[in-house]
């Protein structure tokens, strides 16, 4: 039994003839007849009633009619599902905290482009809860997201750590400070200090480490790579996740580089997450893949002992 097959009799049976059927399926009448005489053979019924005046449905196929439609529905919607689901498989949608982003996603963006060229990627930067909140009602198909070390992890998202690293400060290269080993809670109190916005775990982290106490002067941002930019600039320092600072275009030039937190022991942590209760797509798949396998040429570059900055 083959669907064209089934597709004839409904054809037949709304325009009222072989001759019109055929007309309108772009078939010879001939083949359209044989076609479903080769299902009447195969059911072991006369689905037509083929007279001089011309084939009209059969008693025995008005019968079968309403399962001959269901399956034709059924197959309409297979198809159109299939559809579907090939457009978005066309558009992956991409999550990011701005801590997260140039030294591990544009590698992983340019790979996946060299591997799916028809894939289209839509970059979101976002703050976390707003990430999750789209990632749980399908806004988002991956979410970039960082944690510090014990943070609870929401219900309804699966979770894969991508990186982990610690709290650095974010020095211009010719900064006093860049000559130090270690930089203090005092040293950064003593100069302007570019921190991010409220929702970002850099901000709690920070309002943490500084206990209340405010630096001299202080910018807020929103994002690690404007504050890496007003860092560039001369305006002050910042503390972000060493892998958001390790193998920035500005801390391979030379304009920027970082240095640890004294005394300090804390563990930033960067994840992947998607949706629990939803099928992944293919493409999406593939890129998720990609994002480990580049966390783990990352992680291993990092941990080579010529990496610059840091000590």
């Amino acid at each position: 039994m083959r669907i064209e097959q089934l597709e004839y009799i409904a054809a037949v049976t709304r325009l009222g003839s072989l001759r019109r059927a055929a007309e309108a399926l772009h078939v010879s009448q001939p083949a359209l007849s044989e076609t479903v005489r080769n299902l009447e053979r195969e059911l072991g019924v006369d689905i037509l009633d083929r007279r001089r005046s011309g084939a009209k449905i059969s008693a025995a196929g008005r019968e079968l009619l309403p399962h001959i439609i269901g399956v034709l529905d059924a197959v309409d919607t297979l198809r159109r599902a299939a559809d579907d689901q090939h457009h978005t498989s066309r558009m992956i949608r991409l999550g990011t905290v701005n801590a997260a982003t140039v030294p591990l996603l544009v590698p992983t963006i340019r790979a996946f482009r060299a591997a799916h060229p028809e894939t289209q990627v839509e970059v979101i930067g976002a703050q976390q809860a707003d990430i999750q909140r789209e990632l749980l009602e399908g806004g988002l198909d991956l979410g970039l997201i960082n944690y510090l070390q014990g943070d609870d992890k929401p219900t309804g998202l699966h979770t894969t750590e991508l990186l982990r690293g610690r709290p650095v400060v974010c020095v211009r290269s010719d900064s006093p400070l860049a000559a130090r080993r270690t930089v203090s809670v005092a040293d950064l109190l003593a100069q302007p200090l570019i921190v991010m916005r409220s929702g970002y775990v850099m901000h709690r982290y920070v309002h943490r480490l500084l206990e209340g106490r405010s630096p001299t002067f202080s910018y807020s941002t929103d994002g690690a790579e404007m504050g890496k930019l007003m860092v560039a600039e001369g305006l002050g320092a910042t503390v972000l996740p060493d892998f958001s600072v390790r193998g920035d275009p500005l801390e391979r030039s030379g304009l920027i580089t970082y240095r640890p937190l004294e005394a300090d022991n804390t563990t930033v942590l960067l994840v992947i997450q998607r949706p629990l209760s939803a099928s992944v797509p293919t493409a999406a798949g593939a890129l998720h893949a990609m994002f480990l396998k580049s966390a783990e040429t990352y992680a291993r570059d990092a941990a080579a002992p010529d990496t610059p900055g840091g000590t």
